[in-house]
């Protein structure tokens, strides 16, 4: 299992997710096109750059981040938006992940919540890549 980011520079989205939540490459960056390529998308002449990332830690699942060569004009989704609404990362220490997330280019979208209990912490927060997308941190 994988989830996919469409990026507009996926080198430096890939930067981000190695600086702040500690990725490695999974395998070497891909450009991908041809007829197989635009068949499976659905895009005509499609032609993209892939990136495969794992998370410290993994089982298996990991990131994989597009570049298109041709993609619409962006607009960052809302939050309440229909459809895939975020990625949730699990990580150790949630202040220190907010630290290196703000260095590498990172925004708060909501405030830090505790949903555990006194003995029992769980605190979440939503966040933004710097390409929008939207990430809920969670620390047990």
């Amino acid at each position: 299992m994988h989830a996919s980011l469409t990026a507009q520079d996926a080198a430096a989205l890939s930067a981000f997710y190695k600086a702040v939540f500690g990725c490695v490459d999974r395998r070497a960056p891909r450009f991908l096109s041809g007829a197989d390529v635009a068949r499976g998308n659905g895009l005509p002449d499609a032609r993209l750059l892939s990136i495969w990332l794992d998370f410290p830690d993994s089982d298996g699942a990991f990131l994989e981040i597009l570049e298109y060569e041709e993609t619409p004009k962006p607009k960052w989704p809302a939050v309440n938006a229909p459809g895939f609404s975020h990625l949730a990362i699990r990580v150790e220490d949630l202040d220190e992940t907010l630290s290196r997330l703000a260095r590498a280019g990172g925004t708060m979208q909501g405030a830090i919540v505790d949903f555990g209990t006194a003995t029992s912490p769980h605190r979440i927060v939503y966040v933004r890549d710097p390409e929008g997308n939207v990430l809920e941190l969670e620390q047990y």
